[in-house]
């Protein structure tokens, strides 16, 4: 089962489950925290997860290009993660969602910082032929770390506290556990660099990784942020104590379809299996559009955590298969700058729509633009013959 799976990607998804239980003890709290006790409205929270996911964008494309000139992407790695550790648990002293738009950002910084070197990491620490099952099992991690997290979250708030702003605050505790494994663990792997003649920035890749990056911002721009389906929940019914048990639902789904599913590309292609990705998101959002009771969103955050396992781990591997070795670094950047690029309108427009057309539109919306978006993958790019040789 774990066979393929290295050191380095072992430590690196451990790294990824304990970040996440800290930023999940939060994450599901986090609309209900700014909505009820600092008063915001559904566009603000889609002003600050927009702003939170692509101020990161351009630190993903430069810490990926950093990465490919340098001899230690675990630097990178390390200070990204730091960052990201001692700014997230800051939400306990917010006093406003000004305050709160501050802090996501800090912390989507550190992120910024550390997402394409760990990617391009992974790829450099597994066999070619293993590269979809290594990125479905880094995703299995995190989404494991994603389900511990609300259910901790839960437990906390049911017997040992009563305030928000403490479960915020212990958040701290598993980061810096993160920020240690990072130290002591993980380590950096021979690999092919850029000459230091050629360190200047790389221009968007050519041929068709520039197709599929362009793809994969069309369909981000239908993408919002998760935390809307959180607040269609609550608009339906779910009470504030299922909301972190529905969280930890969701990402017990993604957790047990990530590997799986990201093996199956290494056998059938990734083109395929990202494409009944778009499809699947696109009839969960449809879905979601037009629920009226709590079953039927609870049905669909099930098939919405199938879109994740068919797809997180897969794209990144689609990346990898097509990127010049030596540029992989700045790969992942390019990648991650169209998701963080999509990621601000995205938001922005889904919380507009929301609050001047209702709940139906902006779901619509994000459903079309996926249907759109794996019609064209289908169309323009194709799977690579073979994976490039790693010399």
């Amino acid at each position: 089962m774990f066979r393929g799976i290295t050191g380095n990607v072992l430590i690196l998804g451990l790294v990824s489950f304990f970040t996440d239980v800290s930023s999940e003890m939060i994450y599901p709290l986090l609309p209900l925290f700014l909505t009820g006790v600092l008063g915001a409205g559904p566009a603000f929270l889609g002003v600050i997860e927009g702003v939170a996911e692509s101020s990161a964008s351009l630190l993903k494309l430069i810490s990926g290009i950093v990465s490919d000139r340098v001899q230690n992407r675990k630097r990178l790695v390390l200070v990204g993660y730091t960052i990201s550790a001692l700014m997230r648990p800051l939400i306990g002293a917010a006093g406003s969602a000004f305050t709160v738009l501050l802090i996501r950002t800090g912390d989507r910084v550190g992120k910024g910082i550390r997402t394409s070197p760990r990617d391009a990491l992974i790829a450099d620490s597994v066999e070619p032929s293993m590269r979809g099952k290594a990125y479905g099992f880094h995703r299995s991690m995190d989404h494991a770390g994603a389900l511990v997290g609300p259910l901790l979250a839960t437990l906390l708030l049911s017997y040992f506290v009563t305030d928000l702003r403490t479960v915020f605050w212990l958040a701290a505790v598993p980061g810096l556990i993160a920020v240690a494994l990072i130290v002591w663990k993980v380590s950096e792997t021979e690999r092919v660099t850029v000459p230091k003649g050629q360190l200047r920035l790389s221009w968007l890749p050519a041929g068709p990784l520039r197709r599929y990056l362009l793809i994969i911002f069309l369909f981000t721009l239908g993408n919002s942020s998760d935390a809307f389906l959180l607040l269609k929940a609550g608009t339906l019914g779910v009470p504030a104590f299922r909301i972190p048990l529905l969280w930890t639902f969701f990402h017990l789904v993604k957790m047990l379809s990530s590997m799986p599913f990201g093996a199956l590309s290494d056998r059938v292609g990734r083109r395929s299996v990202i494409v009944a990705g778009w499809c699947v998101y696109s009839l969960s959002y449809l879905g979601y559009g037009f629920a009226t009771h709590e079953w039927q969103i609870w049905l669909l955050f099930a098939v919405y955590g199938l879109f994740y396992g068919l797809t997180e781990g897969v794209e990144k591997a689609y990346v990898a298969d097509m990127s010049d070795p030596a540029l992989r670094g700045a790969a992942f950047g390019w990648y991650n700058l169209a998701i963080g690029a999509g990621a601000f309108p995205a938001s922005l427009l889904f919380g507009l729509l929301w609050q001047q057309l209702g709940g139906v539109a902006p779901f619509i919306f994000g459903a079309a633009l996926s249907g759109v978006s794996a019609l064209l993958l289908l169309l323009l790019v194709r799977d690579p013959r073979g994976v490039r040789t790693e010399t």
